[in-house]
């Protein structure tokens, strides 16, 4: 058998050892979770400025009366190259 002092050693060291690993694993834990957080945070920040961009880009295009597909679909009743065949046709294309 071994002696008492020993025996004190041994444990102490187990208890110390189990102990560290706990705090180590928590203190990991908590920069996981950080890094997760500012990532999803990036994630989402370049999601909304990627929706503004594609916003602003269809609200310039409606202003100019151009249409999704890149062609020169006027829908302006009041511009003079307005065509209501083109804008009916395209109503119906979107509907299909």
């Amino acid at each position: 058998m071994a002696s008492p002092t020993v025996n004190v050693a041994r444990y102490s060291a187990l208890v110390f050892g189990i102990i560290y690993g706990i705090v180590h694993q928590n203190t990991l834990q908590a920069k996981y979770d950080e890094n997760k957080a500012t990532k999803a945070q990036a994630r989402r920040a370049h999601l909304i400025e990627e929706a503004r961009t594609a916003y602003a880009k269809k609200k310039a295009e409606d202003a100019a009366g151009v249409s999704k597909k890149g062609e020169s679909l006027v829908t302006d009743p009041e511009a003079p190259n307005f065509d209501l065949e083109k804008l009916i046709s395209s109503w119906a294309d979107a509907k299909v």
